[in-house]
């Protein structure tokens, strides 16, 4: 498993050759061979393959991949063409409607990764059917890093921390030079307490407009 890009791989560099980081290839490799893992091994990193460190527009912020048959392609809330799609994004589609009219039938969020979307989990793995499996095994920390270094050598990034744990990871980010979109998490547990009606598809667009930089086509 790598990252293709050499972007993304000039600002990791130190990260991806770090002991810690080496254990965690190690597990994860060993982790494919003996269970199912998802998603599938090729799209580990997709997120990171789709929009070059230097393209990134938006971060949204999940926890973990789907831990479902078919579900998780490496890109944070989305899923695959064809697949029914899991509660937290009906919600999703539905506040997007709400915002901005536009109505969603397909998971598949690659159309809003190639446009500077880094749908980015914090743990980048996981076995099936045991949600949260492979945190506290590494993946953390590197997420945290990447996320530190879009902070510091990047501008006018919005990043959009969907739940608690969203927010904790993100405190760290640099909200003089960036935007910082908080809400509740769109699962059907919290959705109700501040999720809907929060627009974060319009408030994405209206900040990188005022940047000068090209807004965000939510359809897919």
């Amino acid at each position: 498993m790598n990252i293709k890009s050499l972007g993304w791989n000039s600002y990791l560099k130190e990260e991806m050759s770090s002991p810690y980081f080496k254990t965690l290839m190690e597990t994860v490799d060993s982790l494919y061979e003996t269970s199912m893992v998802f998603p599938p091994k090729e799209e580990v990193y997709k997120a990171f393959d789709l929009v070059d460190f230097k393209d990134v527009k938006v971060v949204i912020i999940g926890q973990d991949p789907y831990h479902g048959a078919f579900q998780a392609n490496g890109l944070s809330f989305s899923v695959s063409k064809g697949v029914k799609l899991p509660p937290s994004l009906v919600n999703i589609y539905k506040e997007l409607e709400s915002d901005l009219g536009i109505r969603n039938l397909n998971g598949d969020l690659s159309k809003w990764a190639e446009q500077g979307v880094f749908l980015l989990n914090a743990t980048l793995t996981v076995e099936e059917k045991k949600a949260g499996s492979h945190q506290k095994i590494g993946w953390e920390k590197f997420t945290d890093a990447v996320i530190e270094q879009l902070s510091t050598h990047r501008e006018d990034i919005v990043f959009i921390l969907w739940g608690s744990y969203a927010q904790k990871k993100g405190k760290n980010i640099d909200r003089s030079k960036h935007c910082v979109i908080e809400t509740v998490h769109p699962s059907p547990l919290s959705v109700y307490r501040g999720f809907y009606g929060s627009k974060p598809f319009s408030k994405s667009n209206d900040y990188l407009a005022s940047k000068g930089i090209k807004t965000i086509d939510w359809k897919v």
